[in-house]
């Protein structure tokens, strides 16, 4: 099985942290949703003959699609492509763009989970960010949803603003827990070059992060959610009763899948290709769309099992390392004794896992176990 990715560029205001591939013109959206159908049918044989069990929309903010852009999409997509009986097709929401009209469209389009980018509860928050939602949005956009069918609701949430405190923080995630959701994506705030946020931050206007806050932040996400019956997968990721998010558990455990619109990633289970991040540039293209192809060397396959498997609950597979070649099985092997030894790392039968108290420090140990 594999996925399809979509990138919608479009958003109705920049968040000051996002340093995505968007756009907030509406110049030349007619353009790009034609070209994102004619890239689909163009890149149909890029997975082979395997069946497609996840869907997804991103950006940028797939919301701002018309119900006929998104209908013009979703025609090509399915008429193109062979789905499993039972795929998990994800879009991308902002909450003030889930009006009730829009909501039944969605529903009977096909899409059946969505990712609504609620990011805090708190109006001060809100306004920091330059979100374009209220706080009374972000909890009744997810009421409508589940009262329009959708029983599958996952939320965004930050962590680690300037002004939030952990007692704020608890209570964002006490109200999420009390909302008919059953999946959490929670982000430590970060400061990316180039975004309003870096520039803000630069010349005086805002206030940095403070690393001691968000690592705070996180071990409270740690401490309540399986209090309030949220099992923490992924690093980021939550969920309950093994409502995984099958898009982005595919990711972690390197399933191909098809990234079609500007600034998509694609993976065939051998390279790695980027479209152009470049709107104009995309919808021009008469043939395929520019991008650039990375060839992954068994070197990056292997650093790669190792990032994204200390991230999750199953840890770093055994076997999938093996796969790459023995030597660097037998390297991981020698070179991860002594994070055995100190309980950093537990190891099972089939996998090396991180100990979760351990999970803010999961980039600088994969680092030392990469070669």
């Amino acid at each position: 099985m594999a996925g399809i990715y979509i990138h919608i560029p479009f958003c109705r205001q920049a968040c000051v942290y996002c340093d995505f591939h968007f756009t907030t013109s509406p110049l030349y959206r007619k353009e790009v949703v034609d070209a994102i159908c004619r890239e689909l049918q163009q890149r149909k044989n890029y997975l082979g003959s395997v069946l497609i069990d996840t869907l997804y929309f991103g950006g940028g903010t797939p919301s701002q699609l018309s119900d006929t852009e998104l209908g013009q999409i979703l025609e090509v997509v399915f008429s193109e492509y062979e789905f499993t009986d039972l795929p998990e097709v994800t879009l991308e929401a902002n909450p003030d763009d889930l009006s009730d009209e829009y909501l039944r469209f969605l529903k009977s389009a096909g899409i059946n989970r969505l990712s609504i980018g609620v990011q805090s509860f708190f109006e001060a928050d809100l306004r920091f960010m330059n979100r374009a939602h209220s706080a009374n949005q972000a909890v009744t956009s997810v009421e409508k949803a589940a009262l329009h069918g959708f029983n599958q609701l996952s939320i965004d949430l930050i962590f680690g603003t300037p002004g939030l405190s952990d007692k704020n923080w608890q209570l964002n995630l006490e109200q999420a827990a009390n909302l008919p959701v059953n999946h959490l994506s929670c982000y430590s705030l970060t400061v990316e070059s180039g975004t309003p946020l870096a520039k803000n931050i630069r010349t005086g206007k805002s206030a940095g992060t403070d690393e001691d806050q968000s690592a705070n932040q996180f071990e409270i996400l740690q401490q309540f959610a399986p209090d309030l019956g949220f099992e923490h997968y992924e690093i980021s990721n939550l969920a309950r009763a093994g409502n995984y998010a099958r898009h982005n558990t595919a990711y972690w455990k390197n399933v191909p899948y098809l990234g079609i619109g500007p600034s998509a990633h694609s993976f065939d289970g051998v390279n790695r290709r980027v479209n152009v991040p470049n709107n104009q540039s995309y919808w021009r293209a008469t043939g395929d769309v520019p991008h650039e192809i990375e060839e992954l060397t068994a070197i990056n396959r292997y650093n790669e099992i190792v990032l994204t498997g200390l991230r999750t609950k199953w840890g770093i597979a055994k076997q999938r390392v093996m796969e790459t070649g023995e030597s660097f099985s037998l390297e991981l092997n020698t070179n991860i004794r002594p994070f055995i030894a100190s309980g950093e790392i537990i190891e099972t039968a089939d996998a090396f896992l991180l100990n979760r108290k351990c999970w803010l420090r999961a980039d600088g140990i994969a680092s030392d176990l990469m070669v």
